[in-house]
């Protein structure tokens, strides 16, 4: 196949990136570069564009015979799209808009979307399945739920078949230690906890009185590498005209201060924290079933141990510890 990864020099992207080319697939990346990094995609072609840009993607699909869409790009931060829905509602569903018309036009019939967790909101009951009622706490939810409709309308109207892949919490990097979690602007959990015990700077607990066994917030982390295997499964059942929706997660819930623990014990250094209030649109657990893609695709995690996740995002943020820029030039010594 012959497929298009928009976002693709992101963080989850680049890492599908490097799955769908070791399967021995063809990809072109399409980026703004806004949240990614050209270092992040290789050799690969980068065309370097907007996904509000209408005009651009008819041009790249007029010019481009793919067979296949992973359509990664878009806003992640549920606590900034409470302050600003106007940019998630543009940039998630009317640039996904812009996307699949694009596609229409080119008949291409086939997309992996990497959707969120965050459309269940607070969930009723955990382990949460698919079938799980979707209310979304945040514009961010929203629009990637609101996406997940026009999809299905799409699939209706013009025979477009997807899956649709519901990230948990990802986390860890790529076993080679060339690519990691580098976001210009960090929120995730993990990358800002070894951050801590990277600079010696304090990591900011946000609530520590929901309803959960220590009191601070529960996710489900499940590894960039097993989710980028997820994506290049998924590309087996993908038809024209064909839906499915899949919970990514270990199925395993850990709470902050677990999580702090777990970074104490691989680095051997001390983190220091404080508390501060919850965030705006985080719910207070989030875990997975993922019974569905393992029954219908045979995917399973590999990196199953919390340590292990940590240990691989160590030693991405040990060795860049500036992401992808070189660290500032060395004053000379005499």
């Amino acid at each position: 196949m012959r497929i298009l990864l928009t976002g693709g020099a992101g963080y989850v992207g680049s890492h599908v990136l490097r799955a769908v080319l070791e399967t021995g697939h063809d990809a072109v990346v399409f980026d703004d570069l806004s949240n990614g990094h050209a270092e992040a995609t290789g050799d690969v072609e980068l065309v370097r564009g907007d996904i509000l840009d209408a005009e651009a993607l008819r041009k790249l699909f007029e010019r481009d015979p793919f067979d296949c869409v992973m359509h990664f790009c878009g806003l992640i931060d549920s606590g900034e799209s409470v302050d600003r829905p106007d940019r998630y509602y543009r940039v998630n569903v009317v640039g996904g808009l812009n996307l699949l018309d694009a596609m229409v036009r080119a008949d291409v019939k086939h997309m992996v979307f990497s959707s969120s967790a965050a459309v269940y909101g607070n969930p009723q009951s955990l382990p949460i399945g698919e079938d799980h009622p979707t209310a979304p706490v945040s514009p961010y939810g929203w629009s990637k739920l609101t996406f997940e409709h026009i999809l299905e309308s799409y699939r209706r109207a013009f025979d477009v078949g997807y899956v649709s892949l519901r990230y948990f919490n990802a986390a860890g990097a790529d076993e080679s230690g060339e690519i990691g979690e580098a976001h210009l602007r960090e929120s995730h959990l993990i990358p800002l906890v070894l951050r801590a015990a990277l600079t010696g700077g304090t990591f900011t607990v946000f609530g520590d009185d929901y309803d959960t066994r220590d009191g601070t917030a529960v996710r489900d982390f499940v590894h960039v590498s097993d989710l980028a295997r997820a994506h290049v499964d998924s590309l087996r059942v993908l038809e024209p005209g064909s839906s499915h929706i899949y919970n990514l997660g270990s199925g395993t819930g850990h709470t902050v201060n677990e999580v702090i623990e777990v970074a104490r014990s691989v680095t051997s250094r001390d983190i220091l924290c404080e508390t501060g209030p919850p965030r705006p649109g985080d719910p207070p657990a989030l875990v997975a079933s993922s019974e569905r893609i393992q029954s219908e695709l045979g995917w399973n995690p590999k990196y199953a141990d919390l340590a292990d996740i940590v240990r691989s995002a160590w030693n991405w943020h040990r060795t860049h510890p500036n992401g992808f820029e070189a660290p500032p030039a060395q004053a000379p010594t005499r």
